[in-house]
């Protein structure tokens, strides 16, 4: 048989070797189990693995950091209310802000471009996903706040991204960067089959409602029925 070549090149000055494999095993439940194994070669060089030994957080962490999953250190603003390597979160006072309208409600065309005033809102971004949130009160929220429904079309507590450019990464310094991604991109279509306000006319009527005024009313909100805590739980897939 022929030998195995067991090492990856990654640029000109940079070779890797095969040392050690992870294993892991699935049972009926949800749980899992995981070895770590040392990896050796026999005399015609085909690798083979050793005895597993218990995978420890110590191995875990000096993984992930080989891995570039560390967070740089950063000066984290009054308005970030969350992070982990892998989300930030976020909330952004209410004020007011320029929407973009498309699709084919002719109604909601005559919005596209025109000024609104916007609740407390509060984003989270995992990976390149984009989940947003409402909120009632102007102070900084705190983990049992409750949640409100985002009064968005494209907006099913998940982004539909449609036109919206997304940024290359969700650190601190790209925070206004999603902000003006999601508002400059067109709203076009409701996302399923939530209710996006209590308005008794309805979500076209609440927009139209609040054209150039100064401040969204929040009693129109719908009840999201979580809490903060609970909408930045790792858990948590919406």
């Amino acid at each position: 048989m022929r030998a195995i070549k067991t090492y990856v090149n990654i640029g000109a000055n940079h070779e890797f070797k095969l040392n050690e494999a992870v294993l892991i095993y699935r049972g009926g439940s949800d749980g899992a189990f995981a070895s770590l194994h040392q990896v050796k070669q026999s005399e015609d060089g085909i690798p083979y693995l050793m005895p597993g030994e218990v995978l420890t957080t110590a191995f875990l962490r000096t993984l992930a950091q080989g891995l570039g999953a560390q967070v740089k250190p950063e000066i984290l603003p009054d308005n970030v209310l969350a992070r982990t390597p892998d989300m930030l979160v976020w909330w952004s006072r209410p004020r007011q802000r320029v929407m973009f309208f498309g699709g084919v409600n002719e109604e909601g065309q005559k919005l596209n471009g025109l000024l609104f005033p916007h609740p407390p809102l509060i984003f989270k971004v995992v990976g390149r996903d984009l989940f947003v949130r409402a909120i009632t009160t102007s102070s900084r929220p705190n983990p049992q706040t409750p949640m409100k429904t985002a009064p968005y079309w494209n907006t099913d507590v998940r982004v539909c991204q449609g036109s919206m450019r997304v940024p290359d990464s969700f650190d601190v310094m790209s925070i206004p960067k999603w902000e003006d991604a999601f508002f400059q991109s067109e709203f076009t279509h409701p996302a399923g089959a939530v209710r996006l306000t209590s308005h008794p006319e309805g979500f076209i009527a609440l927009w139209q409602s609040l054209v150039s005024k100064k401040r969204f009313p929040v009693r129109y909100l719908i009840d999201a029925g979580e809490t903060l805590q609970e909408f930045v739980s790792p858990t948590n897939e919406h």
